[in-house]
């Protein structure tokens, strides 16, 4: 049956990987404006505090790994009262370490972190079914993999833009299935931690051309069809239409993307019976007939 975790993975297409190592020492303090794009950031050793805007501060310790999907603006520190260095997050990383607060000596705390591009045009819509703030400890598979990405991102290798997006892909997977997704807000995880919403959102995924109703995926949930609507809607933070039609919209942009297949294969592969009706559904949706999107797409591409 179809994974939907890795299915929203491989739509967002994470790429433009930069990571940068960070050491820390007595009174200090970095403000990050807010940044938008994916980051993430492994405790090497040590200890120190990371706020985020509208959320507590939590402390790192060593063996934590934090994913912020949209990255927001934030603060990270010591535990002295400290005045708070400003940093555009936009910056191209150093290559070398980052060292904050006093120099030389043994530092108090090491971070190995980065950020990266999602190159999906619905990253906004899978972005905002994710945890805003994913903090896990005791994660050494996650500490391998960030040591690999750091490596892999500061080495011009044969082969180093595929190597990055999939290890990033597997950054993500890893980091999302360590999450309990019982306690995640409305959105995937959460959804795929109920077992009776996490089958229809299986079929979904699994086959996104069946006229699918909400009496269909009920039954396959073993629900009534009011319980399932509102146990779904509950923990996905959409209706169960609303979400195929969102992932249909964004299967079918992705197709669109591909080179050499027409409109008619395209509208028959998320569940439009005539070409017609799908570019009503996508221009509505979308905001421009697909063919114009697939046209423009394309034309990005190769400038």
């Amino acid at each position: 049956m179809s994974d939907p975790l890795s299915e929203v993975i491989t739509l967002l297409r994470p790429s433009a990987v930069f990571s940068k190592a960070i050491s820390a020492a007595g009174r200090w303090g970095v403000r990050y404006s807010e940044f938008g794009y994916p980051s993430f950031c492994a405790v090497l050793e040590g200890s120190c505090l990371l706020a985020l805007d509208r959320h507590k501060p939590v402390t790192l310790q060593a063996g934590d790994f934090v994913l912020l999907p949209a990255t927001p603006g934030f603060t990270i520190s010591g535990f002295e009262p400290f005045t708070p260095k400003r940093v555009d997050p936009k910056t191209a990383p150093s290559p070398a370490e980052v060292r904050y607060g006093t120099r030389g000596g043994k530092p108090d705390v090491r971070l190995l972190g980065g950020y990266f591009h999602f190159d999906s045009p619905d990253a906004a819509l899978l972005v905002s079914l994710l945890p805003a703030l994913m903090h896990l400890r005791g994660a050494e598979r996650l500490t391998t993999l960030v040591r690999l990405v750091s490596e892999e991102s500061r080495e011009e290798r044969p082969g180093r833009e595929l190597v990055l997006a999939r290890l990033v892909e597997v950054l993500l997977i890893e980091a999302l299935r360590a999450t309990p997704g019982e306690d995640s807000p409305a959105g995937l995880l959460r959804g795929l931690a109920d077992e009776r919403v996490a089958v229809a959102m299986r079929h979904m995924h699994g086959e996104p051309a069946k006229s699918w109703t909400v009496e269909q995926l009920a039954k396959k949930a073993a629900l009534s069809r009011s319980a399932f609507y509102e146990r779904f809607t509950r923990a996905v933070g959409m209706a169960p239409m609303e979400y195929l039609l969102a992932w249909r919209m964004a299967v079918a942009k992705d197709l669109l993307r591909r080179k050499g297949l027409s409109i008619a294969e395209v509208a028959e592969r998320v569940g439009y019976g005539s070409a017609s009706t799908f570019n009503t559904a996508f221009a509505r949706n979308v905001g421009q007939p697909p063919r114009r999107y697939a046209r423009e797409t394309l034309a990005s591409v190769r400038t």
